[in-house]
């Protein structure tokens, strides 16, 4: 798995390393990832190579205030010659959906698409269709413009194991792409650096074989119970968002070639996983989730294990 983020960082997308890793760690958990970042950073060329170098089918889904729900899943045909109706298959029955601009989609087509992720299927028309495996929703908002948008609620937000942004290409990549163009084309014929069944493996193995110990579980907790008591915190991290702090560690430590987990680990994922978790006052709405959630991790103490 590593070596794969090596090649497509060494020879496509220099300057994507962080966004990548967190997309392969999402993968790797079950879990699906949240790029908040200003248009025409990549993307949409990231995703492609991702998919591209893993061999897995792509779908991309362009969100609009009128899109509709079986716009994503699907929907039945009439087939005159065959006198009965046939489904047709939507974009989410891909193993790597890009799904643009989230947020501009309606709240009603938001929550069929967070179906589909939180149950890997979708139902249409009373008949349930199984969601390919792996797969991995990768979404998109821009947070600066917000006009015809309809944001996500916190606990549509919680769906995304991660949540992170993508930032611009180091200067002498942006002078490379502004000299020779777009690399759109090249990446589609990115060889498979990896198979179904290794990926497959790779996910069984960070789901039940990599060890997290008492010590980091604790260290977890600690986390969690922090961003409950904090006096500027409303709600803070769920069940939920603990499990998905332990998933994440998992995959970190899967990738450093540990088959267990570190408090570095779970501290090197905590800000991507837990900062779009909380809940702040309303009178701290203002406040930056992650310098936040910054200070709770330095006051935490780091267990020796």
């Amino acid at each position: 798995m590593v070596s794969v983020l090596d090649t497509l960082v060494g020879k496509h997308l220099q300057g994507k390393m962080r966004a990548l890793r967190l997309s392969l760690m999402a993968l790797l958990t079950g879990g699906h990832i949240l790029l908040e970042d200003i248009p025409g950073l990549g993307k949409t060329t990231m995703a492609l190579a991702f998919a591209s170098a893993l061999g897995l089918s792509f779908g991309r889904v362009q969100c609009t205030s009128d899109l509709l729900p079986s716009d994503i899943t699907g929907l039945s045909i009439f087939d005159r010659t065959k006198g009965e109706f046939t489904f047709i298959k939507g974009p989410i029955f891909n193993n790597i959906v890009l799904i643009d601009e989230i947020n501009r989609a309606m709240p009603k087509t938001q929550s069929a698409l967070l179906e589909a992720m939180e149950e890997r299927r979708v139902t249409v028309e009373g008949v349930t269709y199984q969601l390919p495996d792996p797969f991995l929703v990768l979404a998109t908002q821009n947070p600066v413009e917000q006009v015809g948008t309809y944001p996500l609620p916190e606990s549509q937000m919680d769906r995304f194991i991660m949540r992170s942004g993508i930032g611009y290409p180091p200067e002498e990549t942006e002078k490379g792409i502004l000299r020779h163009g777009s690399i759109r084309d090249e990446i589609l014929h990115i060889p498979a650096m990896a198979s179904r069944e290794d990926l497959l493996e790779a996910i069984e193995t960070v789901r039940t074989k990599v060890y997290i110990g008492e010590k980091v579980t604790d260290y977890v907790y600690a986390i969690m119970k922090a961003t409950r008591n904090h006096p500027l915190i409303l709600t803070g991290i769920s069940t939920r968002g603990g499990i998905g702090l332990v998933e994440a560690a998992k995959a970190a430590a899967y990738l450093h070639g540990r088959a267990f987990v570190a408090p570095e680990d779970v501290k090197e994922v905590a800000r991507v996983v837990c900062a779009h978790r909380l809940i702040f006052r309303p009178e701290q709405e203002g406040v930056d989730k992650e310098q936040i959630l910054d200070a709770i991790l330095k006051d935490i103490p780091i267990p020796l294990t």
